[in-house]
């Protein structure tokens, strides 16, 4: 699964594969999957939810630099000429996280989803 997001005015293409847990643990010696669960990101929808309500749960609940190297290795691998987590979120003025978050939850649910009903 691949989406684009507009962040800082540039197009950033973000993507979910195979891969994608194994260059986690590569680039961050962490489990993706482990990290993505502590989280509860997967279980949540934010479109019921008011602003502040995000906000709250957001700030209650996610380790932000955890989310960063997640959105990295999304970016990543969508772009593999993309640079190290902090030289890539050096390049943007704003990096928009509570804008980010709800669009990448698509992708955090493909890598650790099931097919089975």
């Amino acid at each position: 699964m691949e989406i684009t997001l507009t962040i800082d005015g540039k197009q950033i293409p973000f993507k979910s594969n195979g891969a994608v847990a194994k260059r986690y643990m590569m680039q961050f010696q962490r489990d993706m999957l482990k990290d993505i669960l502590s989280m509860g990101v997967t279980d949540k929808k934010f479109d019921d939810m008011s602003e502040n309500e995000k906000v709250v749960w957001m700030r209650d609940n996610i380790d932000f630099n955890m989310f960063y190297d997640i959105a990295w290795v999304f970016a990543k691998t969508a772009n593999n000429e993309i640079k190290d987590p902090l030289t890539w979120l050096e390049s943007f003025e704003e990096f928009p996280i509570l804008d980010i978050i709800e669009p990448l939850q698509g992708l955090l649910e493909k890598t650790i989803g099931s097919k089975k009903k």
